[in-house]
């Protein structure tokens, strides 16, 4: 196969003079060679690329990708602005969830409801009369509200008795209230709303349109919490693998609730990080260490300053954190951090500044490490973990961030430009369906650190801006090094996978504010095309 009259983006590589190659794949899926010019043959194995550009497809090396597939059947309440309307919305859904036993909603902000003077709690949720549970999702997905049906089941759950407080509202007579953040969250989901291999399937399914339209072809995805078990979440990816319906890679994450969890996992499961079939992989043991900075929960060295009688929670002692980062690495797995103030990511520096730890061969992880410190910076230097970012978030939070930590520490926050100076290697990832799934958005947002009206003026904290290249770099090359498949995947070289998207305009060639408005047209995997926008039209 050769991919004829085609551009090249390589970053960090000059653009050849007349910018026109034809590409020759093998039959095993590879790039056997880039030839510059046309091709000299002219047949049904020569494809004409249109000078298109070509690029190594994307690698979102953080998303909840059975979440993603998922919303499709759940009730979607992003638009909903009132108590009365949800309401409403509730008692519409309601018939189509006959077999079912609980009522899942996502989206939720109720932060907006006028016609209320409280934020939503189980009591409120019971004025809706449904003989169902009741489970409501805030639309970042660190916050949720349950009514009583599922507050009593949680009353039986000796471990839910163990989550810390702080992630747990109650009222004035100390009962819980229904509404719950970040942990807390996490253990309902995971045990309260399982769902069958076929349920998973038919969830993967529905949204790999939806990654091969944004050119992503190889995801890190945590998704033990929407199905319950890692071996339904294990065997709905490789059963798709087996029936040739999956046109990614996949790695999949384990989620940790305890150190129990890791024992349980290495009890029954021998594949470890990187090891799996051809497509699908284990990934890396995920474990949360703090909150949100919307409801404070993340972990702060300094109190909050909009709300100085908290700093924040950390959900495990550093002797528990180093424990568990220590049994994983003994046992050859990586372990990818929740780590969003900086008193969480120093928690995270001390378990990986262990020997056991094995961070430089394991290449374990920091995910968000959005407030930093020169100190920290200093110690991920000598110690680079990967860290993996998600620039999207800025688009809408960059107004709030000195609200929230300070002037003094806002320029450590989501310091993209720092962690890349110091040598750090840095991930761009989605977080969908939390953030915007499209790679585009994300390198938009490290390059121009801007909201889509380009506010603020040259960027929010400028001197952290990446460059085009290092952006797509972020997307492509340095996810392949932390999974280990650097030697063959994340890169246009020859020997390497023929992994790559084909895009209507140069990256380099168009403005930074424009680089959002760059589109997709083919999306290529393993030497096959998996994706045509004409096709999608």
């Amino acid at each position: 196969m050769i991919i004829d009259n085609v551009r090249l983006y390589q970053p960090f590589k000059k653009k050849s003079k007349d910018g026109i190659f034809h590409v020759k794949l093998d039959e095993q899926g590879y790039i056997e060679n880039l030839i510059e010019g046309r091709s000299p043959e002219q047949n049904e194995h020569v494809y004409d690329a249109k000078e298109r550009v070509m690029t190594a497809s994307f690698t979102d090396s953080h998303l909840h990708f059975l979440r993603y597939g998922l919303m499709k059947s759940e009730l979607d309440l992003r638009h909903v602005t009132s108590w009365d309307e949800m309401k409403r919305e509730v008692a519409e859904f309601y018939p189509q969830m006959e077999e079912e036993d609980w009522i899942v909603g996502r989206g939720l902000n109720d932060g907006q409801f006028e016609d209320i003077d409280h934020l939503l709690t189980g009591k409120d949720l019971d004025e809706i009369h449904l003989d169902k549970k009741m489970f409501f999702l805030h639309q970042d997905g660190h916050e949720c509200v349950v009514n009583q049906k599922v507050l009593d089941l949680l009353k039986e759950e000796d471990d839910f008795e163990g989550i810390p407080d702080d992630f747990k509202e109650t009222n004035d007579d100390g009962q819980w209230n229904g509404r719950f953040k970040d942990t807390a969250v996490h253990y309902i989901k995971r045990h309260f709303r399982g769902r069958s291999v076929e349920n998973a399937k038919e969830a993967i399914l529905s949204g790999i349109p939806h990654l091969l339209r944004h050119g992503i072809t190889t995801i890190h995805t945590e998704d033990l919490n929407f199905i319950g078990s890692f071996e339904k979440l294990w065997n709905a990816y490789t059963q798709l693998e087996k029936e040739e319906r999956l046109p990614i890679r996949v790695y999949l994450h384990h989620y940790l609730f305890n150190i129990n969890d890791i024992t349980n996992y290495l009890e029954h499961f021998s594949l470890r990080s990187g090891e799996g079939t051809d497509k699908v992989k284990v990934g890396a043991f995920k474990i949360f260490l703090d909150g949100t900075q919307r409801l404070h929960t993340s972990a702060l060295r300094m109190a909050y300053r909009d709300k100085p009688d908290t700093a924040g929670n950390l959900v495990y002692t550093q002797e528990e954190l180093n424990e568990m980062v220590r049994l994983a690495a003994e046992n050859n797995m990586q372990v990818a951090m929740h780590a969003i103030g900086d008193r969480a990511v120093e928690q995270a520096i001390i378990a990986l500044e262990q020997d056991e730890a094995r961070t430089s061969k394991l290449h374990h992880r920091i995910i968000h490490a959005q407030t930093l410190g020169e100190d920290l910076l200093k110690r991920l230097e000598k110690l680079k973990p990967y860290i993996e970012t998600q620039p999207s978030f800025l688009m809408g939070e960059w107004d709030k961030k000195a609200k929230w930590v300070g002037e003094d520490l806002a320029p450590y926050c989501d310091a993209f430009g720092s962690l890349l100076r110091h040598g750090i290697p840095i991930t761009l990832s989605s977080d969908a369906p939390i953030g915007e799934l499209n790679p585009l958005e994300g390198i938009f947002a490290a390059v121009n650190r801007t909201n889509k009206d380009q506010e603020p003026e040259n960027g929010w904290m400028p001197q952290e801006k990446l460059t085009v290249d290092q952006a797509f770099n972020g997307y492509t090359f340095v996810p392949a090094e932390m999974e280990f498949t650097s030697k063959y995947k994340g890169k246009l070289e020859e020997g390497f996978l023929a992994d790559f998207i084909l895009l209507d305009h140069h990256p380099l060639e168009v403005e930074p504010k424009d680089l959002r408005q760059l589109r997709v047209c083919e999306t290529w995997m393993n030497g096959k095309r998996v994706y045509s926008k004409k096709e999608d039209e």
